[in-house]
């Protein structure tokens, strides 16, 4: 049997709308410290970081190799280093079949992104599109997004109301998170008059611009208590990829999302998803995806999302005590924060706003035109 792995420690920095007077390294320096402060880690031959997992993207970071210049911060001179480009929390899955294989016994992953570097986050989404079919007419994440919302309001009944409660209490879980800063209250009908970016997104419906990064160590089952005597372990992981064409894809099916939530609970013997977490963090990005997702996960029922929005915050699972995506994290980062939360959570560090008593909790990212490429982590205390 493939040996455990478990998370021996998380590290954040605050999350802004804009860290111009901060580099990508220094960043990614202050996450390591934390790291190195909370566990003695090292990058030693004997006992150290075997590999290092860096989460970058070369458009956002405005070059080309985007993890070349952390090589310093993270190691890599010393050692193996890798690079996700994707969603970060792809990182946990990477750096689990890196200890699992036997390559390694101890995984540094740190995550980085400026989104306020860009002059449009539309402008870097628009890139991820066909140049030939699809560029040409002007789609980006928030028009797609603005084409699956539409449908998923359409399937389950959500409204403008229920839309601005997932809002409102998405920004109230965000100031009880020191991580997050600059969070501040709005009220349904602050969200409801907002401008409209692609019917029937709102700029309130949409996660803000933000810089950040944050970075956790993975280790072996036979490793880890040099580490922490309060180890998260990985139970399950999955994910799943749905076609690149909108045109090719039911957007409000939740097609990928069922596949990974799926392979993730199989890993983790998880029968009965709804009763298996104490907390839920999902990548919402905008504001109708709440909901959506934890559909599609099998934690509220196919359909109910627009009823089931007005029971939110009641009983177990705890959704997005954090404040979610949605509060503010860079996209490349949405998962891999999550992942850094719910593992916080079971840690009992989360501060301001920990659940009590937490014992499981599953963390999902997103990537990709509406939804198109979704994994999904479970974690439990030790």
């Amino acid at each position: 049997m493939a040996r455990r792995v478990g998370i021996c420690a998380v590290a954040q920095t605050t999350y802004e709308p804009d860290k111009w007077t901060e580099r990508f390294q220094g960043l990614a320096l202050e996450v390591l410290e934390s790291i190195q402060a909370q566990t003695g880690v090292d990058f030693s031959e004997e006992r150290g970081i075997g590999m290092s997992i860096s989460v970058s993207d070369d458009i956002f970071d405005a070059r080309t190799i985007s993890d070349n210049a952390m090589t310093d911060v993270l190691g890599a001179h010393f050692g193996c280093e890798e690079k996700v480009a994707q969603e970060g929390i792809q990182a946990i899955y990477y750096g689990l079949a890196a200890i699992q294989s036997g390559h390694v016994d101890v995984v540094l992953i740190v995550g980085h992104c400026k989104e306020s570097q860009a002059k449009s986050r539309n402008l870097v989404t628009h890139v991820a599109f066909d140049p030939f079919f699809t560029r040409p007419v002007g789609l980006d994440y928030c028009a797609a997004v603005g084409f699956q919302a539409q449908a998923y309001m359409d399937r389950s009944g959500l409204t403008e109301e229920q839309l601005a409660a997932v809002v409102v209490r998405s920004r109230e879980n965000a100031l009880k998170n020191d991580r997050l800063p600059g969070s501040e209250a709005v009220t349904a009908e602050q969200v409801m008059r907002s401008p409209m970016l692609a019917d029937p997104i709102r700029q309130l419906h949409a996660y803000p611009v933000s810089d950040g990064a944050v970075g956790l160590l993975l280790a072996a089952e036979d490793r880890i208590s040099a580490f922490t005597d309060t180890p998260v372990w990985i139970t399950g992981v999955g994910n799943c990829m749905d076609s690149f064409f909108l045109g090719d894809r039911d957007l409000a099916s939740n097609f990928p999302l069922k596949k990974a939530a799926r392979r993730a609970y199989r890993r983790a013997g998880i029968a009965d998803p709804k009763t298996a977490f104490d907390v839920v963090e999902v990548s919402d990005l905008y504001a109708y995806q709440q909901p959506m997702w934890l559909e599609g996960l099998g934690i509220w029922d196919a359909g109910s999302g627009g009823a089931a929005v007005s029971r939110t915050g009641c009983g177990k699972p705890v959704v997005n005590p954090s404040g979610g995506t949605l509060a503010g994290n860079p996209m490349i980062l949405g998962g891999l924060v999550r992942a850094a939360e719910a593992a916080l959570q079971l840690m009992g560090k989360a501060g301001g706003h920990q659940v009590e008593n937490a014992s499981a909790a599953l963390a999902h990212g997103v990537m990709g035109p509406a939804g198109q490429f979704h994994s999904v982590v479970t974690l439990a205390r030790a």
